[in-house]
């Protein structure tokens, strides 16, 4: 009977990559193999320890490791027990670092940083599609930050924007018929970001809002009056909360999130 191969992949971050690739290649010759994946490896003694293992049956070791010292080791360890090594990384970082002309930046697990990046910043994009303008009030106490204001004064791209980079944002609408929620008055002052505009401004685009939903202009909605009565009542809800206030009137949404990002850096950090 065939003696089984065991295929030993040596990683300085989580071996993912050289497990793949050992599976991948293995298959094209046998399905009598067994995988042994080793993460997070950067000792000498452990190295030592595998190859120990290694040494006993019929063994081919993988790694992927951006650390030369790491890689010599191997590769003298694989030479003095005979046990055959494939270096997996060092190929296309020289490849690369030829046709670029730029060392490597020889730091491990960079990939799954990204990756980790990546998916927070895809959990705070749902998170604030799920708690725009007020839809449950339960996002106000699970926010980083919580925007409020008056209708059209940026509260949903902005929460997009900072979502983009990795803040989980919950927007309440302020609304004199309607008492904000009071988990509004239960969070830190400081996560709270209060935004306003120019009346005429509201006025402006309010118009344009409804011109675009095929409606009257005359609505209660675009009336200026209207929007000083809603101004002022969300001032006074701002002044209860004592939250920073912004005034979004000629800004853009950059600049607003800008205010916002520094504002939370000095807080938290």
């Amino acid at each position: 009977m065939e003696r089984k191969l065991t295929i030993y992949v040596i990683s300085d971050s989580i071996g993912e990559t050289g497990e793949l690739i050992a599976r991948a290649a293995v298959r094209q010759f046998t399905e009598n193999y067994e995988i042994k994946r080793y993460p997070y490896i950067v000792s000498e003694n452990q190295i030592k320890g595998i190859f120990d293992e290694a040494e006993v049956g019929k063994s081919l070791i993988i790694y992927t490791t951006v650390s030369e010292k790491t890689r010599d080791f191997i590769e003298i360890k694989g030479r003095e027990r005979g046990i055959p090594t494939v270096d997996i990384m060092t190929p296309p970082l020289v490849a690369l670092e030829n046709t670029l002309n730029v060392s490597p930046k020889r730091e491990s697990g960079i990939i799954r940083r990204l990756d980790e990046d990546y998916f927070k910043k895809v959990e705070a994009v749902e998170f604030a599609v799920k708690y725009d303008d007020g839809k449950d009030p339960r996002g106000v106490k699970k926010a980083d930050i919580c925007l409020v204001g008056v209708s059209r004064t940026s509260k949903t791209p902005l929460s997009m924007y900072l979502a983009h980079k990795n803040y989980k944002v919950a927007n309440v609408p302020l609304v004199p018929e309607v008492m904000p929620p009071k988990e509004l008055f239960e969070k830190d002052k400081n996560k709270i970001i209060g935004l306003i505009a120019n009346p005429y401004k509201l006025n402006e685009i309010r118009t344009e809002r409804l011109k675009t939903l095929g409606l009257g202009f005359t609505a209660n909605y675009a009336n200026v009056d209207r929007i000083n009565l809603e101004l002022e009542y969300s001032r006074k809800i701002m002044k209860e909360l004592d939250c920073i206030v912004i005034d979004v009137s000629s800004r853009a949404i950059e600049e607003t999130a800008g205010i916002i990002l520094n504002h939370m850096a000095e807080m938290f950090n």
